[in-house]
């Protein structure tokens, strides 16, 4: 018995000094610039860009092979700090910015398809085959995947109610002078 565990501890010390090298010889260094981008996103993956979510599209920004408004889900501010970091000018022109949006399933069109739960990247709909579906407003991250996909035109998007955990207190209104 002891010469099984004492066995057993030197394979696993040997395999682990073996692994901590082989870590250290093959490691890939990742490009700094990519990594501060993907800290910007929203890192919501929902795929509105094009891209096959956040750490795609930092990689393609950082190449510049796609503008630094490509995502909806950061807003013109994103795009800012995105041009800011990468020192080059902005045309906000063709960027909207409507402020964040949620999923809306109108019960009375819902047909329970599930055709909107399989494209959701965040599991924010909730619901079975044949029944009504709801959405979980924490969890859904405003992307539209699913108001595309629904057949009824059950689905939209709505602006984001205002509950006591997204409040902000709002700026002051200017002085009026006498």
């Amino acid at each position: 018995m002891f010469a099984a565990i004492v066995s057993l501890s030197l394979l696993g010390t040997l395999l682990g000094l073996i692994l901590g090298i082989a870590a250290r010889v093959f490691a890939v260094e990742a490009d700094p610039l990519v990594d501060d981008i993907e800290s910007m996103l929203p890192g919501s993956n929902c795929g509105q860009c094009g891209q096959p979510g956040c750490a795609g599209a930092a990689r393609a920004i950082a190449e510049r092979s796609i503008p630094v408004t490509c995502c909806p889900g950061g807003g013109k501010a994103l795009a800012v700090a995105l041009a800011e970091k990468l020192g080059i000018t902005l045309d906000l022109s063709g960027v909207v910015d409507e402020g964040p949006k949620i999923a809306l399933v109108s019960e009375e069109i819902c047909i329970g398809c599930r055709r909107c739960l399989k494209t959701c990247p965040t599991d924010a709909i909730v619901g079975a085959a044949k029944q009504i579906h709801s959405v979980i407003r924490e969890a859904c991250t405003g992307c539209g995947n699913c108001v595309e996909r629904c057949p009824t035109e059950a689905m939209t998007m709505q602006p984001a109610p205002v509950t006591l955990q997204h409040w902000v207190w709002p700026k002051p209104a200017a002085a009026i002078s006498a």
